[in-house]
């Protein structure tokens, strides 16, 4: 296949980008690096490009077989009003040019990245894939961004819009983050750690967009979370198991709030996502639970 990655050098995008090349596949990624040296293949070709603005990179479009998009300013940040309209339109707005650029009638298959910040904060609620949408920032931009991909089904495009937990891997992501603070002995969960987690191992995340890459079957919005969420204290204990750190230094919640203002708030914030149409289809977790998924990173 001719696959189309958008953000195809960022941690997942780069992961995914060699595993497609792997297996045979075309690969065209973009990204806002002027040029790249993180992968040479005679299949790839990589187009620097802001895709949340039109232009000629829409052209690469007109005769793949799938898009992958993973583009998004990075939420890890402060969030002013400037850099909230920054993680808005570079995903919402590429999603746009995406789906404009797209062909009709192509038997083409787009997954799209969202998160399972789509649903809010929702305390101990099971979040299956029929749950509403929830009301804060990250909810709204993910509701938006899945409406764009969607507006693809009219050209007859395959859409999935992947609700991405917390990816755990060892190349960078969360964890990248998180282990200094650990390995100085000054990890442990964060406000009170009852919020919970939901996560999903690097292998497995590039394990499902295959999945769902290969079985024409899998469409709509589905969560890509591990089988087993956990809360955050549970988290942050496991880790520092594996650490042999320990792991009893909580972060306040209203330090957290004070600090980071509205990011503050959502790091803070519960999602019990299940990846309950995942398991439906048949997609067999290689790490369902927390435990063997930190062991096989650290």
């Amino acid at each position: 296949m001719k696959i189309f990655v958008t953000g195809g050098l960022g941690f997942v995008g780069r992961n995914l980008s060699e595993l497609l090349l792997s297996r045979g596949n075309q690969v065209i990624a973009t990204g806002t690096r002027p040029d790249q040296k993180a992968i040479h293949h005679k299949n790839f070709r990589y187009i620097s490009a802001d895709t949340s603005r039109q232009g000629p990179w829409q052209e690469s479009l007109k005769d793949v077989d799938a898009v992958v998009n993973l583009a998004g300013r990075s939420i890890f940040n402060l969030w002013t009003e400037n850099y909230k309209k920054r993680i808005y339109d570079s995903r919402v707005l590429t999603t746009r040019h995406l789906v404009e650029a797209l062909p009709r009638d192509k038997n083409i298959t787009l997954c799209s990245t969202s998160a399972a910040g789509y649903y809010g904060n929702r305390g101990d609620d099971i979040l299956t894939e029929e749950e509403p949408n929830g009301h804060d920032f990250l909810a709204k931009v993910c509701k938006d961004w899945e409406a764009e991909a969607f507006q693809a089904e009219e050209k007859g495009v395959r859409v999935v819009t992947m609700r991405f937990g917390v990816v755990l891997g060892k190349s960078g992501g969360a964890i990248r983050q998180m282990l200094p603070a650990f390995r100085f002995f000054a990890g442990g969960p964060l406000g009170n750690g009852r919020q919970w987690f939901p996560w999903i191992h690097l292998d497995d995340l590039l394990s499902a967009i295959l999945f769902a890459l290969e079985n024409q079957e899998v469409k709509g919005p589905v969560n890509f979370t591990a089988t087993y969420p956990v809360r955050n204290r549970d988290f942050a204990k496991t880790l520092g198991r594996i650490l042999k750190r320990p792991a009893f230094m909580p972060t306040p919640g209203f330090m957290i709030r004070f600090i980071l203002g509205e990011f503050g708030a959502s790091i803070l914030s519960s999602q019990r996502a299940i990846p309950e149409k995942l398991s439906g289809y048949g997609f067999d977790f290689k790490y369902p639970d927390i435990e063997k998924a930190l062991k096989s990173i650290i």
